[in-house]
């Protein structure tokens, strides 16, 4: 299919055959599909901060892993936050409620925020494996009592929580989803393969703007310390080829931290802290032209 071109009719995304191998998939597909090259794919740099809003247009903030490490960042100006999970280390109340508080002090009109793999107790049923394990990986979390953490998402006040779900702000359609390839058993991890997709399949088509915690195969995904790509394939053929939102955002690998293009959706991994935990990328500014409202 023609970069920058939306699709016509409907579109049925499929497991891919180097699903379970994302390393392997990047490089068949960039050997017979030239499908992460330039011209299409590069790099994009980030809109400098005191660069002037075009007029109709809606600048858009983007964080994503702060991990409770919020207090010496440094907001700047814009209409709508989108924060795209591992807000906490574990997802504590405590910890929830302190990043609730911080929002609280935010200037954007909205503030759009999901989960990711360290707000365990968002994931339900991982809680509900954790409490028949025998041996504590995550003590402190373990010791809550369900009441504690039941309705744990109640406590963002001070935001909007997508979960498998969409809100439209400003006319904009904005669906968020926490999900990710299994990970050392963490909140939200799924298999690779069709577990995942029949996540993505939830993902309405027409949405302007996707939030995902986990990024696509083969944008802002390369972990160096591993010489591996560990994006999702999937994500990648369902953002690709059914949904094209015009920009994606999303963190979980902090060593990915940048912008990218393939010509038609904008990938922003928006990653605050560093690998070593360090809160200092900076927020990502993007500003998209306001949707006509017929």
């Amino acid at each position: 299919m023609a970069h920058g071109i939306p699709s016509q009719g409907k579109v049925t995304v499929t497991v891919d055959e180097y699903s379970s191998n994302p390393t392997q998939a990047f490089t068949h597909y960039n050997i017979n599909q030239s499908r992460f090259q330039p011209p299409h794919v590069h790099m994009v740099d980030p809109i400098p901060y005191d660069t002037p809003k075009p007029a109709g247009h809606t600048r858009f903030v983007c964080v994503s892993d702060t991990h409770s490490r919020t207090d010496g960042i440094q907001m700047p100006y814009g209409d709508i936050l989108l924060h795209t999970g591992d807000f906490t280390e574990l997802g504590l109340p405590s910890e929830v409620k302190k990043f609730n508080d911080w929002l609280g002090t935010l200037p954007y009109e909205y503030k759009i925020v999901i989960a990711g793999n360290h707000e365990l107790t968002f994931d339900k049923e991982f809680m509900a494996d954790l409490v028949k394990q025998d041996y504590y990986r995550f003590p402190s979390v373990s010791k809550l009592k369900p009441e504690d953490f039941d309705n744990v998402q109640s406590l963002l006040t001070n935001s909007i929580y997508l979960q498998d779900s969409e809100v439209t702000v400003k006319g904009f359609r904005i669906y968020g989803a926490p999900w990710t390839p299994w990970f050392n058993g963490w909140g939200f991890n799924l298999p690779r393969g069709q577990s995942l997709l029949d996540k993505w399949n939830l993902i309405p088509e027409g949405i302007d703007i996707l939030m995902t915690h986990g990024p696509p195969l083969g944008f802002r995904d390369w972990v160096p310390k591993e010489l591996q790509r560990v994006g999702c394939v999937e994500l990648l053929n369902t953002v690709q080829r059914r949904v094209r939102p015009k920009l994606h955002v999303f963190g979980g690998i902090h060593e990915g931290y940048g912008i990218m293009t393939d010509g038609y959706t904008t990938y922003v991994n928006a990653s605050t802290c560093t690998v070593s935990f360090q809160p200092t990328n900076l927020p990502i500014i993007f500003d998209l032209p306001n949707p006509q409202v017929s």
